[in-house]
């Protein structure tokens, strides 16, 4: 399979606000593109109201949450990606990614992983990245597979159970 070309558009304050109050139109209007109802599930409507909670205890901190859309080769809305909040004090950022189910295994997450190491790696902050995936999530481990992942742990979440938890080195010149 073929490496999928993807980039981000922004879902800002008020496209995460819409998409947390049910309204696709108004979302989609505020940020111009299509977005599918994937952006109204009940997991993606807690995630908006997540993330808009976290911006609003911290502004400066916006530009590192999961408010990205990933549009694939036709402009079509497949997901969703970006990072869990800013480094930690020791250089950690955690990421997230989700495709539609009517856009799987095209591509799109692996394309959306190599984006976000990308913008990792780009920041001097960042020495380490993380992801958190659940032992049944075969798709996701597949995706990180090859991307120098090592497991590192687990941890137990009330809202997503049990995760394994990997890491990837960055290098010291920032460079994934």
């Amino acid at each position: 399979m073929t490496l999928r070309e993807i980039h981000f558009v922004e879902l800002d304050g008020a496209a995460m606000s819409a998409l947390s109050k049910g309204d696709l139109a108004e979302a989609g209007r505020l940020v111009g593109v299509s977005l599918t109802e994937y952006f109204l599930t009940d997991q993606a409507r807690w995630l908006w109201r997540y993330r808009l909670d976290q911006i609003a205890a911290d502004p400066h901190n916006a530009r590192w949450m999961a408010r990205q859309a990933i549009v694939g080769d036709d402009g079509v809305v497949v997901g969703h990606a970006g990072f869990h909040g800013p480094p930690d004090e020791s250089g950690m950022v955690e990421i997230g990614y989700s495709v539609d189910p009517a856009f799987r295994r095209r591509g799109y997450a692996r394309a959306a992983l190599v984006e976000l190491l990308r913008r990792a790696a780009a920041e001097l902050d960042v020495r380490t990245v993380r992801a958190t995936i659940s032992p049944g999530n075969v798709a996701s481990l597949a995706t990180i597979a090859g991307f120098g992942f090592v497991q590192v742990g687990e941890q137990w979440d009330a809202e997503d159970g049990l995760g394994l938890v990997f890491e990837k080195t960055m290098s010291a010149s920032g460079h994934a």
